[in-house]
């Protein structure tokens, strides 16, 4: 008599910590490492991966995201799919590791790429942003200058000074464009000064320079340079009341709950006339892999977490200089 292994989905969920290159700083303060939680779903002796990044700037870490991922184990094995796990679980980082592991699992199971299943176009090479940390003018200055040749940066910026900072960035990049991230750091009363700094530099992209649900000011304030919400937007429920503050929405997988949202929320935010940028968090690659189906459609595509670890996991991204490639399947989907 023949044996067949097991229909049921186990769950195998993990934290793992990876070491940043030097140190990774926001305004929110700095990180030598980056601590990420991966699930892992298994059937008929395959398994399908998926990492997240719990942000304390949401109330999450890394504990409490593995317990939610685990407390999850007996659904799965009773057959929960992605569609019940949407409404089971809330959006976050702990629903994007599972979420993106039961897609994975998919493709495995069918022996096809996911993006196929999905009825998505085939992910091709892209351009992604590489970081600048915050600091000093001159200590970015020194920072730009080593990342000149990459075609997009991406600059961290924290309030007060920043006109400086922006200046110096540009005068050691003459030829990148530049997008700049304030991670909610100005303030209604420096907000002109600092739009009017990053249109001087030619800055193409500013991320949310006011903090969320303190962000009115955008809706009444002359700019030459798009806003980009981050902190503000989460998910479909969150784009219409963006409209008149915003031009453009990161979407990151860890903030809509995995990739199966975050392709809804794409095709909502198209819809209503916001650019799309796809972001991430300092991860390894197999957070990034999911994000490239989206990054298709992105004007703006920040996808170098991995570029700034001391090192990254086995079958990883490709990088070559600015682009990122797809992903292999032994990676990811």
């Amino acid at each position: 008599m023949t044996s067949h292994p097991p229909r049921t989905i186990s769950l195998n969920a993990r934290i793992e910590r990876w070491p940043i290159a030097g140190t990774f700083t926001i305004s929110r303060g700095a990180k030598t490492e980056a601590a990420v939680v991966v699930a892992e779903v298994s059937r008929d002796g395959l398994t399908g991966r998926g990492e997240c990044v719990p942000y304390p700037r949401y109330g999450e870490t890394p504990e409490a995201s593995l317990q939610a991922i685990q407390a999850l184990q007996e659904p799965l094995a009773g057959g929960m799919d992605r569609g019940a796990l949407q409404a089971r679980m809330a959006a976050g980082a702990a629903r994007n590791a599972l979420d993106c592991a039961l897609l994975d699992l998919e493709a495995k199971l069918a022996r096809e790429r996911i993006w196929n299943l999905l009825g998505r176009p085939a992910p091709t090479p892209r351009t992604t942003a590489y970081t600048i940390s915050l600091g000093t003018p001159e200590a970015m200055a020194e920072a730009t200058a080593r990342a000149a040749q990459r075609q997009l940066l991406k600059i961290k910026l924290g309030g007060e000074g920043d006109g400086a900072r922006i200046a110096a960035v540009r005068k050691a990049a003459p030829a990148s464009e530049l997008i700049v991230d304030a991670n909610e750091a100005w303030t209604e009363d420096n907000l002109a000064a600092n739009l009017s700094a990053c249109a001087d530099a030619g800055v193409t992209l500013i991320e949310q320079p006011l903090p969320a649900g303190k962000d009115e000011a955008l809706s009444r304030i002359k700019r030459a340079v798009a806003v980009c919400a981050d902190e503000s937007v989460h998910d479909r429920a969150s784009l219409e009341g963006l409209r008149g503050r915003y031009d453009a929405v990161n979407i990151k997988l860890d903030k809509t709950g995995g990739l199966t949202e975050a392709l809804a929320m794409a095709d909502a935010a198209r819809a209503l006339d916001f650019e799309i940028m796809i972001g991430c968090m300092v991860a390894t690659s197999l957070s990034m892999a999911p994000a490239m189906l989206i990054a298709q459609a992105a004007r703006f595509v920040d996808l170098d977490g991995p570029l700034l670890l001391a090192r990254d996991r086995e079958h990883g991204l490709r990088y070559e200089d600015s682009l990122v490639y797809p992903p292999d399947a032994a990676l990811w989907g």
